[in-house]
């Protein structure tokens, strides 16, 4: 089984625990880092699952997103699975409230966290030859008002929404495509929300279990979804939150 990750941050990151967890099961992984800044911080990470391949991807960058494909399928002439773990808006946004969100803000959040699932799931699909599966990671504020989380409700619930399309779209080809929702976790990318502190003892509070969940939690489900021991599953949204998501 042989996977494209993307997003991958940081030893903290969602997509570090698909990334283990993935692993773990024999996967041979290419992973991608931001930018030089971020490589230092991924690069480690790339060596621990023994990455045989690992660019940089910045998804509003066209010549990157060629180059990272024409290497897989130079090096591999296919691939079994693609993981979208990218989600990004503006600061001034995503701490503001929906009502005063900028136009270019929400823009650049709904370019760089949604249409590069489209974007990337296109080339991707090209190189599942024997069917496959992509998974994008979501949030239960796609689905209702969690207070601190913004212009990134929307956007999720757009990323969603994109998912079904593209799994009704990539259906006949073989190709799944779901969405994994986690519960609320310490991610740099989580940093940036504001209230998260107050977001993670509510969910710790308020979920069925009493619990959070962790990356490797989310990891094991996502490896689920992305190996053969899910065939049918597709077009869905699947929480991973200790059953926060039944409580709103």
């Amino acid at each position: 089984m042989k996977g494209l990750i993307v997003g991958l941050a940081n030893d903290q990151s969602l997509a570090w625990g698909c990334a283990s967890a993935l692993r773990a099961q024999g996967a041979a992984l290419a992973l991608t880092y931001l930018n030089d800044r971020a490589r230092p911080h991924v690069e480690p990470l790339a060596r621990a699952v023994e990455a045989p391949i690992f660019l940089p991807l910045d998804v509003t960058q066209p010549e990157q997103v060629d180059a990272l494909f024409d290497t897989i399928a130079a090096q591999w002439g296919s691939l079994d699975f693609l993981l979208h773990s990218i989600a990004f808006a503006p600061k001034a946004d995503i701490q503001g409230r929906v009502l005063d969100s900028s136009a270019q803000g929400f823009a650049t959040a709904m370019d760089i966290s949604c249409h590069s699932l489209i974007r990337l799931a296109a080339r991707a699909a090209p190189l599942m030859t024997q069917g496959g599966a992509i998974l994008t990671m979501s949030f239960y504020g796609s689905e209702k008002v969690v207070p601190g989380y913004g212009i990134m409700g929307p956007v999720k619930a757009a990323l969603e929404s994109t998912m079904r399309y593209l799994a009704a779209e990539l259906g006949p080809a073989g190709i799944r495509v779901n969405a994994l929702s986690a519960g609320p976790v310490r991610t740099r990318a989580a940093s940036g929300l504001s209230h998260f502190d107050e977001l993670m003892r509510k969910a710790a509070e308020t979920a069925p279990m009493h619990q959070l969940v962790t990356i490797e939690q989310v990891g094991e489900m996502a490896a689920f979804l992305l190996s053969g021991r899910s065939p049918t599953v597709t077009g869905q949204t699947i929480y991973v939150d200790a059953g926060y998501n039944i409580t709103g």
